[in-house]
């Protein structure tokens, strides 16, 4: 991995385990609240400093009664707890008491002598109504009955203790086996849940220009991720798709280097005229020229600039001029008005040159090569020759294509056009012309009014 990336896999799983994390604490915030809220589940009442206060204070007097001697526990209930009252009984039914007993306790007696432990005035429809707890307890005088109402204030290391005992009889355990479950369970879902991603990485490390028709795996992947595996798969199906071609090219290419080549061999050593063998040279050079055209089309830079299109063909019509009036054609140039288009002045010139070289091939030496400059931004190059049969009109544009078997030609200029109009983002089609001949229309995207 290299630096300033990130796995996703153990991205995933933080994030899992830290919001799984905040939920266990939110829980576990929620559990701790209602064992407080509970009171006796955590054994946390304000009435319990009483009772273990009066455990030491609760003795016997001289005539075997009950009395109350002073210590500092009992001291210190008394001090937070200024409204402070409890009776105390014992089985024989004597009985001692402190603070103002509320009427409604003063009266129970023995009563509750049978009951262990038990809360009294408890109705949520009275808050005013008065409270008590009844609880057997040990003393020095034996185990006797103790009635209170509500003491003062827990102290802070009762709140603690209890609430550590909680945690560590209750809540820890529970959050110590969630903790671990996350910590297991979650790298393991997030594994399987990337399963697909990594059957697809594993066949991507498996491309390569000698294995063509590799894809990527697309079972089980998520389908937030199926966007990019469908991308990679096509663009490795364009990829195939132009390696083919290239190879395809290159076995055309040479096959036709070799054609003149032999051509020119042969000529040389059969001591053949000069003439014949310029033609030849220039036929070698020809070719030559326009696979480096196709090569610089592939690799280049983008540098477009305004092109005025009726310019460019008065331009041009002008250079072969005198190559169609020695074929024996006229030429002639019409503008709708001058439109802008963007693009390379020097390869639209040689797309729109191959153009006119091809209507002077194939139109039959006679009539008029027209370029005519349309207003919604095209130009066609007309001729009034025997046109272009209907089936014949995409395979025109293929590479080393030829429409008569005999013809001189390497089969590249048409296919240079082709590939130049692509580059400019347009087109190039073959219509009949209405002089009845062929008319390739160029056509660009966006034009400009002049």
């Amino acid at each position: 991995m290299t630096r300033g990336t990130h796995s996703l896999r153990w991205r995933l799983v933080r994030r899992l385990i830290a919001l799984q994390a905040a939920l266990l604490g939110l829980v576990l915030a929620l559990v701790v609240g209602l064992l407080w809220a509970s009171g006796s589940l955590m054994a946390l009442e304000s009435e319990d400093a009483v009772f273990d206060a009066l455990r030491e204070a609760v003795v016997r007097d001289a005539g075997g009664g009950l009395a109350v001697r002073a210590t500092s526990a009992l001291a210190a209930v008394r001090a937070s707890a200024p409204d402070l009252w409890f009776v105390v009984r014992d089985a024989q039914g004597h009985a001692v008491s402190e603070g103002d007993v509320p009427p409604e306790y003063a009266r129970i007696g023995g009563a509750l002598d049978a009951i262990g432990q038990a809360r009294l005035g408890w109705n949520l429809g009275d808050p005013a109504r008065p409270t008590a707890h009844v609880r057997r307890i040990d003393t020095p005088a034996g185990t006797v009955h103790a009635m209170t109402g509500p003491g003062g204030a827990i102290p802070l290391r009762r709140v603690v203790v209890a609430l550590l005992t909680v945690l560590a009889t209750l809540v820890l355990p529970a959050g110590l086996v969630m903790a671990l479950a996350t910590l297991v369970a979650t790298p393991l879902v997030v594994r399987r849940g990337l399963a697909g991603l990594d059957r697809a990485a594993a066949d991507a490390a498996r491309v390569d220009v000698a294995r063509r028709g590799t894809r990527l795996s697309t079972t089980d992947v998520p389908v937030e991720a199926m966007p990019l595996v469908d991308a990679v798969n096509d663009a490795l199906d364009r990829l195939d798709e132009g390696h083919a071609r290239q190879r395809r090219f290159l076995a055309d290419a040479a096959h036709e280097l070799r054609t003149p080549i032999a051509i020119l061999q042969t000529r040389i050593e059969a001591g053949a005229a000069k003439p014949r063998l310029l033609e030849d040279v220039a036929r070698l050079a020809n070719l030559a020229g326009q696979l480096l055209d196709l090569q610089r089309l592939d690799e280049r830079v983008e540098a477009f600039s305004a092109i005025d299109l009726a310019e460019l063909a008065r331009g041009v019509a002008a250079e072969m001029a005198p190559l169609a009036i020695t074929a024996g054609y006229g030429i002639a140039v019409e503008v709708d008005g001058p439109v802008r288009v963007d693009g390379d002045r020097a390869a639209l010139e040689r797309a729109l040159t191959n153009l006119v070289q091809n209507a002077i091939r194939h139109g039959g030496g006679r009539g008029t090569i027209g370029l005519h400059v349309h207003a919604g931004g095209t130009l066609d190059v007309t001729d009034e020759g025997d046109g272009v049969p209907a089936e014949q009109r995409e395979r025109i544009f293929e590479p080393f294509h030829r429409a008569h078997p005999d013809a001189r030609g390497a089969g590249l200029g048409l296919h240079l056009v082709r590939e130049t109009l692509r580059h400019h983002g347009g087109r190039v089609d073959v219509v009949d012309a209405a002089s009845g001949g062929a008319c390739f229309r160029m056509s660009f995207p966006r034009p400009e009014p002049g």
